[in-house]
C-alpha cells in the first residue's frame, strides 16, 4: 500500500490536536459556543456534515445570533446539497448584516450551484459596491469576470477595466506621458500595444490588430519573449518589442486586453477569422521535431495537454490526474503526442505517447508540432489558445466553474471556430468528460 504524501499526514495530524483540543474545551463548560463552532468546521473538513450541522444547530439554539455559526451551517447545507435551506440561512444573516461579506461569498456559490446565474451576478454586485480601495476593484473585476461569463458585452469589458486598479495584476505596469488611445483614427502616428497578464491572454487579443492597422499608422505589439516570433506572424503588426527591450518612440499606447471594449466586442462582433496566426518561417529544433513526427506517420495525430502551470491559482480546478485519460487509449489507430512543457511530467496510459516536451523550448517550434496535429485535447492553458489560432480542430476540457472566456451552456466558442468544449457536469468529474470525448471520436470513426 502506498503511504500518504507527507503534507497530507501533517495535516492530518494537525487536524485531530484540533478536534482533541476543541473537545477538551467542551468539557470544560457546555457553553463554550466558540469551540463548538470550531469542532464543527473540522467536522466538515474531514467529510462528517451530520456531526458538523448537529453542533452548529447546537450553538444556535443557545445563541441565536451567534454569527459564525449561522456563516457555517450555511456552508454546511450547501456542502450536502441542502441549497433552499442555505440560501434562506444565508438572507437571514444577511437582512441583519446587509454587509456581512462571507454570507455575500456564499450565496453567489448557491445561486451558481442552483443553476441561477442572473442571481449570482447580483449577488456579486450588490457585494462589490459595499467594499472600498483594492477590495473593491478586487470586487468589481469579479463582477466584470461574471458579466464576461454570462455573455453581456460589452458591459463586462467596459468593468473589466478595474484591472488597473489592482496592483500587480496587470504585468508590466507601465505609466506612460503619452495619451492612452481611445479609439480614433491615428494616421501617420505610432500606436503601442502592451501585452499584459499570461501567454494565453496575448495569443487570444493579438487577433485584434488587423482592426487597430486600419484606424491608423504603425502599430507596435510589446509581447513575452517566447511569443515575440510567433505573434508577429499576425496581421496588423508592424513591429514586435520582447518585453523587457527599450521602447521605440510613440504617441499613443493601449493594454492589450482593453482593445474588446475600444471596439465594443459583443457576441456577434467578435473578430474570429482563423487563423490569424501561422507557423513563422524560423523554427528552432525544425529537423528534430519532423524528425519525432516522422515516426507516427500514416496515424491519426492527436495532441493532449491534461496540466497547466502550478503557478495559476486555480491550477488544482483545470488539470487532470494523467491516470484519467486512459480511457482514450480504446482509439484505434491513434499516435499520442504530449504538448506537457516540461520534462520529467507524469504520462498518461496512451499507447506509445510521444513526448517533445524537450524539443518545444519556445511557442515557434510548438506551433509547428501543432500545426501538424489532426486533434488537440487540452485542458484550459495556453495550448487551448495556439491551437485555436493556428486554426486546428481542438476538444477543450474545462472545470465546472469555467474561466470567463469560455462562458456557460455551450460546447462551441465563438473565440476560436475550430474549438468544441466538454464541460464537467459536476466539480471533479473529469471522468464523465473523458467518457464523453471517447464516445464522440469513437463514433467518427
Amino acid at each position: 500500500m502506498n503511504a500518504k504524501p507527507m503534507r497530507e499526514v501533517e495535516e492530518a495530524r494537525k487536524l485531530e490536536e484540533a478536534r482533541r483540543a476543541c473537545q477538551r474545551t467542551l468539557r470544560l463548560g457546555a457553553k463554550h459556543l466558540e469551540a463548538q463552532v470550531r469542532l464543527g468546521n473540522i467536522h466538515m473538513s474531514q467529510g462528517q456534515w451530520q456531526d458538523a450541522e448537529g453542533l452548529f444547530r447546537q450553538v444556535l439554539a443557545t445563541e441565536p445570533g451567534q454569527t459564525d455559526a449561522q456563516i457555517a451551517l450555511a456552508n454546511c447545507l450547501m456542502k450536502q446539497g441542502d441549497l433552499e435551506n442555505a440560501k434562506q440561512c444565508l438572507e437571514k444573516i444577511l437582512e441583519g448584516d446587509p454587509r456581512n461579506l462571507a454570507a455575500h461569498d456564499l450565496l453567489i456559490q448557491v445561486h451558481f450551484q442552483q443553476n441561477n446565474p442572473s442571481k449570482a451576478h447580483q449577488e456579486h454586485l450588490r457585494r462589490a459596491l459595499l467594499l472600498d480601495g483594492v477590495s473593491g476593484a478586487k470586487a468589481l473585476l469579479e463582477v466584470a469576470q461574471v458579466s464576461l461569463l454570462y455573455g453581456e458585452m460589452p458591459l463586462g469589458w467596459d468593468q473589466f477595466e478595474a484591472r488597473f486598479l489592482l496592483p500587480g495584476l496587470v504585468l508590466p505596469s507601465r505609466d506612460f506621458p503619452e495619451p492612452r488611445w481611445n479609439g480614433e483614427p491615428f494616421p501617420g502616428r505610432t500606436l503601442l500595444l502592451l501585452c499584459e497578464q499570461g501567454f494565453g491572454d496575448t495569443l487570444m487579443f493579438v487577433r485584434y490588430a488587423p482592426m487597430v492597422k486600419a484606424l491608423g499608422g504603425r502599430v507596435v505589439l510589446t509581447a513575452q519573449a517566447p511569443l515575440a516570433d510567433l505573434v508577429a506572424t499576425c496581421a496588423g503588426i508592424d513591429e514586435i518589442i520582447p518585453t523587457g527591450r527599450p521602447l521605440p518612440t510613440f504617441d499613443l499606447y493601449l493594454p492589450l486586453l482593453s482593445l474588446p471594449r475600444i471596439f465594443r466586442t459583443d457576441l456577434t462582433s467578435i473578430p474570429a477569422d482563423i487563423p490569424y496566426l501561422r507557423v513563422p518561417d524560423a523554427v528552432p529544433n525544425r529537423g528534430e521535431l519532423e524528425a519525432l513526427l516522422a515516426r507516427s506517420e500514416g496515424c491519426i495525430r492527436i495532441g493532449v495537454a491534461w496540466k497547466g502551470s502550478s503557478s495559476y491559482t486555480r491550477d488544482a480546478e483545470r488539470s487532470i490526474p494523467p491516470s484519467t485519460l486512459a480511457p482514450l487509449a480504446a482509439l484505434p489507430q491513434v499516435a499520442w503526442h504530449s504538448f506537457q512543457f516540461e520534462e520529467g511530467e507524469e504520462l498518461p496510459s496512451l499507447p506509445g505517447i510521444l513526448t517533445p516536451g524537450a524539443l518545444l523550448k519556445g511557442f515557434s517550434n510548438t506551433a509547428f508540432a501543432i500545426s501538424r496535429m489532426d486533434l488537440v485535447i487540452t485542458v484550459d492553458t495556453v495550448v487551448a489558445h495556439l491551437a485555436g489560432a493556428l486554426g486546428i480542430p481542438t476538444l477543450l476540457l474545462v472545470s465546472y466553474s469555467p474561466d470567463f472566456r469560455w462562458m456557460l451552456e455551450r460546447d462551441d466558442s465563438p473565440w476560436y471556430p475550430t474549438l468544441r468544449i466538454y464541460r464537467q457536469p459536476s466539480a471533479g468529474d473529469w471522468e464523465s468528460v473523458i467518457q464523453q470525448v471517447l464516445g464522440d471520436l469513437a463514433n467518427q470513426e
